[in-house]
């Protein structure tokens, strides 16, 4: 009987992915439309999604322009963005909102990088959690009498080199943001 890895896979790309959304809100000193991804104005009376009111795009490297198609919103998105306290610039014109990204000072870059390796530190612990629920659905197959002594050994070496992966895949993510927090 050969075992099932799929679950566990969809696990760690789950973990993965949450990894990577947790990173696009941890602001650098770079522009990144993500970071208003979680903002939602209010607009014709409801709590809208930035992405259904405007696009975004990036002037230069500390500077995003929210564009509404409606500009009777304006005032809304920038209230939104205020409001939701990200540590960024916001000004508005006839045309749309603009988004200033301050220079990061050296202490706020040593709060973000641990904030990014406590995420880091989330994901890698659920990664571990998913292990042991493997090796205990592994083990109680073996019970079972599903698989062998041999056949056990053998799942639980191809399961650790699938959490190795995902491992080396986080680390990578998170050196990926240390160095993008560092710039």
């Amino acid at each position: 009987m050969a075992y099932d890895f799929s679950k566990l896979q969809q696990h760690i790309k789950e973990t993965e992915e949450w990894l990577q959304r947790e990173f696009t809100s941890v602001r650098t000193g770079r522009a990144a439309p993500a970071i208003l991804d979680n903002i939602r104005p209010e607009a014709y009376g409801v709590a809208t999604p930035m992405q259904q009111l405007a696009s975004i795009t990036i002037e230069d490297a500390r500077t995003l322009r929210v564009i509404p198609w409606d500009k009777s919103v304006i005032k809304n998105i920038e209230k939104a963005i205020t409001d939701a306290n990200l540590g960024v610039g916001v000004g508005s014109d006839d045309q749309g909102v603009r988004v200033s990204f301050p220079e990061l000072t050296a202490e706020r870059r040593t709060m973000l990088q641990k904030l990014a390796k406590d995420k880091h530190e989330q994901a890698r612990v659920t990664l571990r959690g998913h292990r042991t629920d493997a090796i205990k659905a592994l083990e109680a197959a073996e019970k079972e009498g599903g698989m062998g002594q041999d056949d056990l050994k053998r799942y639980k070496e191809e399961l650790q080199k699938l959490i190795d992966k995902a491992n080396e895949s986080l680390d990578a993510l998170a050196k990926r943001k240390e160095t993008e927090i560092s710039a």
